[in-house]
């Protein structure tokens, strides 16, 4: 074994928290919460991936509030979780006691079908705008944010943060991208506001810097804090890189312990962050109401653009955004076969986060650091992502059934 992928399966550092390895596993929602609880379902996803060797495995999609949810499956950090939360990490370190356990922080703002909300009358964003997920469920607008929705918003982050830390996560993920909450601020495409909330980019950045902070402040100095960013939002008129790595150094002076670079938006063009075959056709087999499957048919092709598969598809941009920080990076975007991570441990990264490769093989690190040809054969297909709503949530189907 090269001594790059040596570092790869070697103990490493992330800010103060000692991880085994330095593959993490990506956040991903999986579908696996039924009525928003996250039981057993959830906790047999992840017991595999720990089992598996991954020093690091991160629950995606932990909402903030109620009305923070894209769905009203997804859960929320509220009191009323205690019990599912804090039985799910004691049991994944059971499985595995020296792996560590993260939890992606978000909010969907205005990109929601969840018509259980609880707070809000309609989901708010930035400013208004058409709520596309929302067609199908009967609520297709999305009003603007007053200045004390903003400061409620910021609260939310704060508690929720607190929540996470003392039911045993051992660190934070704030997902600033992918068009959720945080991003719409951020992008010129869904942020129009004329306050001190829009405009320029210290603008657009003002209320994801207040989230950082009050994060900061409910888990101290020595929590990790990770923060998904986007290099770009994949359309004309969005977030572009030579705004991006700027949003990058701003988190990484805001004191980020490490960043993730990411792209593309799930309301304007997910296809940049997936890669290989697009989903629509997929989700039209699972998908069941009759006004979704027709948005589907007839707007899936736009929405969902082929961008051919290569591996570490992310790395050039991500590496100029590495040397601008001083912060730890993270990689995501393609590294499936072991001559990618490699290559990825060579141009200098502290970690990489795996999402379809752990779905395909959840003993990947294992299987790698017994095997010197190891090959993990994803192919990229992405059934596993359009199953997200299908009863029993994501799976490889490519694998055997267990």
């Amino acid at each position: 074994m090269s001594e790059h992928l040596q570092k790869a399966f070697s103990p490493a550092k992330l800010g103060k928290l000692q991880l085994k390895n330095r593959i993490l596993k990506a956040a991903t929602y999986e579908g696996k919460s039924p009525d928003g609880v996250p039981g057993e379902l959830l906790l047999d996803f992840h017991r595999e991936i720990v089992a598996g060797g991954t020093a690091m495995t991160t629950i995606g999609y932990c909402t903030t509030e109620a009305d923070g949810r894209i769905n009203d499956q997804m859960p929320w950090m509220d009191e009323q979780f205690r019990p599912q939360y804090t039985h799910l990490i004691t049991e994944l370190k059971s499985v595995a006691p020296d792996v560590k356990v993260s939890g992606q922080m978000t909010h969907c703002g205005n990109f929601t079908k969840n018509r259980k909300l609880q707070r809000l009358k309609r989901p708010l964003g930035p400013s208004r705008q058409l709520n596309m997920l929302g067609i199908s469920a009967g609520m297709p607008f999305a009003g603007a944010m007053k200045l004390e929705d903003i400061d409620y918003l910021v609260k939310t982050y704060r508690d929720a943060a607190l929540f996470m830390k003392s039911v045993g996560f051992d660190a934070i993920e704030i997902h600033f991208s992918h068009g959720y909450g945080l991003s719409q601020f951020i992008s010129p495409r869904s942020n129009r506001r004329t306050d001190e909330y829009g405009g320029s980019l210290e603008n657009r950045m003002r209320l994801p810097l207040r989230a950082l902070d009050a994060v900061r402040e409910a888990v101290g100095d020595d929590f990790p804090i990770l923060g998904k960013m986007g290099m770009t939002d994949g359309v004309r008129d969005g977030l572009q890189f030579d705004e991006a790595i700027e949003v990058a150094a701003m988190l990484d002076n805001a004191g980020i312990d490490a960043l993730i670079c990411s792209g593309g938006t799930s309301s304007f063009n997910p296809m940049v962050y997936f890669r290989g075959e697009t989903l629509d056709k997929g989700m039209l087999e699972v998908e069941t109401n009759p006004i979704a499957r027709l948005g589907l048919k007839y707007y899936g092709p736009r929405l969902f653009r082929h961008y051919p598969y290569e591996e570490n598809f992310f790395l050039s941009d991500a590496s100029k955004i590495r040397d601008r920080v001083n912060c730890q990076m993270v990689y995501i975007g393609g590294c499936t076969e072991l001559e990618s991570l490699e290559k990825v441990m060579r141009e200098g990264f502290d970690f990489v986060q795996m999402g379809r490769p752990l779905v395909k093989d959840p003993h990947y690190v294992n299987n790698a650091m017994s095997n010197p040809n190891y090959r993990n054969n994803c192919s990229h297909c992405n059934k596993c992502a359009s199953l997200i709503e299908a009863p029993g949530g994501i799976r490889c189907v490519e694998n055997a059934p267990a």
